[in-house]
């Protein structure tokens, strides 16, 4: 009989495949990042407890093509700085991704709030533009002019914060008490630009970042990097301190509030 493909996998390509894994190459962007200062009401609004603001209310969007081998992605993510304790990093709100491989791994391994979306990273001459769509909208864009070489960091750690939950079948919240996630990156740079320019910020329903105004412009860079990313539960979170921030990950949280009819199926 023919392999069945949805059948259990040995203990030896299981091991096989987590290999593979551990042993990916550095695989480089090219991308442009944004730096601002906003309101700081607005940053503590949007973080679920236990994340607490830093001392300063800034907003980081990142917008990058990635040179995936026979699949070329586009990443973007649109973060707020963020405390756990005396951990500081920063708390994504939405993170668009242009195919579905990139979306699995993130969201259910690490929680991340990843989403199909359009990305856009364009250099002309010296003039940049990138953005970040969905529906329709492109409710980022940064958009300027190269305007020197900058020099190069050494390499660089950075924390970003998830929360890792499964809703509950019957609509009543989670299945167990989420996971405060933190994400250790690693990031090396091989080229770093600087960029005069500015952020714009378009009202859309579905990614309402418009919220997040840019009070002051702290930079926008171009850069090429490699970076990798370790992952560990923090600590379990309270459920009914989560729940009221759960549209952040959704389009329509009634499709996670909301217990299917009785005798529905698909």
């Amino acid at each position: 009989m023919a392999r069945v493909r949805y059948g259990a996998r040995t203990e030896a390509e299981i091991a096989e495949t987590r290999a593979k894994g551990a042993a990916l190459p550095d695989i480089w962007s090219t991308g442009v990042v944004a730096v601002w200062e906003t309101d700081p009401e607005v940053v503590a609004a949007v973080l679920p407890p236990p994340l607490e603001p830093t001392g300063r209310p800034l907003v980081r969007v990142a917008i990058s093509k990635v040179d995936l081998p026979g699949h070329p992605l586009g990443a973007g993510s649109v973060a707020v700085a963020a405390a756990h304790g005396d951990r500081e990093g920063w708390y994504p709100l939405v993170m668009p991704m242009t195919h579905e491989r990139a979306l699995t791994g993130g969201r259910e391994v690490f929680g991340e709030p990843k989403k199909l979306g359009e990305v856009l990273v364009e250099r002309d001459g010296l003039t940049v533009r990138a953005s970040l769509a969905r529906h329709g909208i492109a409710f980022v864009e940064v958009r300027g002019a190269v305007s020197g070489t900058l020099p190069l960091p050494g390499p660089t750690e950075r924390t970003d914060f998830y929360f890792k939950f499964l809703p509950a079948v019957d609509g009543s919240g989670f299945e167990s008490d989420p996971v405060l996630v933190h994400c250790l990156r690693r990031e090396k740079v091989r080229r770093l630009e600087r960029v005069t320019g500015d952020v714009v910020l378009r009202e859309s329903m579905f990614d309402p970042v418009a919220d997040l105004p840019v009070r002051r412009l702290v930079e926008i860079t171009l850069g090429e990097k490699t970076t990798d990313q370790r992952g560990r539960a923090a600590e379990r979170v309270d459920p009914a301190a989560l729940l009221p921030f759960l549209h952040q990950r959704y389009d329509d949280p009634r499709q996670a509030l909301d217990a299917p009819p009785e005798g529905s199926a698909v």
